[in-house]
């Protein structure tokens, strides 16, 4: 048995959001010893590159989680032409959707269906259309942008486990991200629809958006909200975060032209083409 064999077996039974939730208490603490010790260890392991931030003095956050969704300086992260990537990550896997299946990893794929919560009529939307998928790891900057403009019409809260994300897990658990805790964000766009999803993950403390606040963790049971006055965001404006690290799925009904170059596994940086309708 493979090491990231063994590594997803044993993350069956772990109680993913019990350990969660305690982490992200830890997250939030704001005393000043323990929450710079834990900023300055992770800035050392993960090769930080705080001149990116605005705030470049790690002890100037008042807890982990604020210097772990810090804003970066303007112009950081340029807006290219296009469908942009929401994040800087890895692009774990882009393509068509076929017959309703959007690829996971290398034998592996999950329907849109079962990603959007079981909504059928939503699903219908994607049918023959594209989809791009972005893991971040923690070392990436964890504000997540909006790929194209669009008009926020429903949010969707969909419970579930919360495995680990990573390659490993990936190539390993079926269904994966089907079946991790998530919040998808349903936009009109000037091409047709387009949902964004956002994956919860082992660690992952809480999904926040610009227009709800923090959405997770919530009840047990898949919750709609519908927005009748219209929340207009533009590309390459911030929709939301992660506090600690996910991944971004992203549905379009019009199916893109992914740029040349792009490759599974590569690495891309929020604001990045990826393609164009």
């Amino acid at each position: 048995m493979t090491p990231a064999k063994l590594f997803s077996l044993i993350q069956y039974p772990i109680p993913h959001h019990l350990l969660s939730r305690l982490v992200g208490g830890l997250a939030d603490c704001r005393l000043p010893w323990l929450k710079d010790a834990l900023i300055k260890a992770f800035i050392r392991r993960f090769r930080v590159d705080m001149g990116e931030a605005v705030e470049p003095d790690p002890t100037a956050y008042a807890s982990f989680n604020d210097f772990f969704t810090r804003a970066l300086k303007e112009g950081a992260r340029p807006i290219g032409e296009g469908i942009v990537s929401p994040a800087d990550g890895t692009l774990s896997q882009f393509g068509p959707i076929q017959a309703g299946q959007l690829l996971q990893a290398k034998g592996h794929r999950f329907s849109a269906e079962a990603l959007l919560g079981g909504d059928t009529a939503a699903a219908e939307r994607y049918l023959g259309g594209g989809f791009a998928t972005v893991y971040l790891s923690p070392r990436d900057y964890h504000r997540v942008h909006m790929p194209v403009a669009g008009t926020l019409t429903e949010m969707v809260y969909v419970p579930g486990r919360l495995f680990s994300v990573n390659a490993a897990t990936t190539r390993h658990v079926p269904h994966l991200f089907a079946r991790n805790e998530r919040l998808v964000c349903h936009f009109d766009t000037e091409h047709g629809p387009m949902a964004v999803v956002l994956v919860g993950a082992m660690i992952v403390a809480a999904i926040e958006t610009v227009w709800a606040g923090q959405v997770t963790p919530l009840a047990g049971e898949v919750q709609r909200v519908r927005f009748d006055t219209p929340v207009r965001l533009e590309k390459g404006e911030e929709m939301g975060r992660f506090k600690l690290g996910s991944t971004v799925v992203m549905a379009f009904a019009e199916p893109p032209a992914f740029a040349d170059g792009l490759v599974p596994g590569g690495k891309v940086w929020m604001g990045q083409s990826l393609g164009r309708f």
